[in-house]
């Protein structure tokens, strides 16, 4: 976080150095001011929303100033980086998580987009060819619960920033997104460190326990992550041939985790959908 000058009111303009994906990003006293994109008419909406509903653990739209930036309220806490320091991987994180997106989806779910919504996307997605694999949409889900876009406080998750990628989803699509990340549906060589023999099935389950998902969810959730990798294959792919920040992140590994992740996931889905149902792998419910 480096200053870079003051605004009119006398505020520091600090840079916030996040993932690196979107320039531009500065806090000034108790505000973010962030580019104004296509979608953000869109996502202001939806925030107020959010906090009409009663879910607080989201950034405020508060408009767009005047260099034509948008304006949202500064949530305090800490968001952690990769790799994953050692004290995010308890199952007291999970069960936090899982208990923030639900409450965050129960929000979510009684709000009808605009017409002529518009959402973001990652460059190139329009071109990857495949339909999209999360089904008929239930709700705006966040879609990128990457650790860069969880806040914490206290050394648990608290609030939900960034959702430059929400759109119309379904429940167990952003759950899935969540357990990518968090759980993590990774092979362990690309887990980071307090993560790498940690038991993987046992902790979906206490996500889903957390979060309460449904038997339906339960038996669905492999074959959904499964489909949900390989197409951010796909995605980050077509990214790399289009933008230079996520051919950076191609070339740093996206390349190879990916396909890691796929096969990791056709591996332990037997496992991790056993555990999920209470049941034996090889005993069909």
């Amino acid at each position: 976080m480096t200053e870079t000058g003051s605004d009119r009111d006398g505020f520091t303009e600090e840079q916030l150095v996040g993932e690196g994906v979107t320039a531009g990003i500065v806090r000034i006293g108790d505000t973010v001011r962030r580019p104004v994109r296509s979608f953000t008419t869109t996502i202001h909406a939806f925030l107020a929303h959010l906090h009409s509903a009663g879910f607080t653990a989201a950034p405020v739209p508060l408009g767009i100033d005047e260099q034509g930036r948008e304006i949202l309220s500064f949530i305090p806490g800490d968001v952690p980086r990769q790799p994953l320091p050692a004290e995010t991987a308890t199952e007291e994180v999970l069960i936090a998580l899982a208990q923030l997106i639900r409450a965050f989806h129960d929000a979510a779910s009684g709000w009808m987009p605009p017409p002529g919504a518009v959402w973001g996307g990652l460059p190139g997605a329009h071109v990857v060819g495949l339909d999209p694999v999360n089904g008929e949409a239930e709700l705006v889900g966040h879609r990128d619960y990457c650790p860069g876009n969880i806040v914490f406080r206290e050394g648990l998750p608290a609030a939900l920033i960034d959702f430059d990628l929400a759109k119309p989803t379904t429940r167990l699509y952003d759950i899935a997104n969540a357990l990518y990340w968090w759980a993590p549906l990774l092979h362990k060589l690309d887990r980071a460190p307090a993560f790498t023999d940690l038991d993987i099935p046992r902790r979906v389950t206490v996500f889903a326990d957390a979060y309460g998902m449904t038997d339906r969810q339960r038996q669905d959730l492999v074959p959904l992550a499964s489909r949900m990798v390989h197409r951010f294959h796909l995605t980050a792919r077509a990214a790399a041939d289009l933008d230079p920040v996520f051919r950076h992140f191609w070339e740093a590994g996206t390349k190879d985790r990916m396909p890691r992740a796929e096969a990791w996931i056709v591996q332990e889905g037997p496992d991790i959908t056993a555990r999920l149902t209470h049941l034996t792998p090889d005993r069909p419910r």
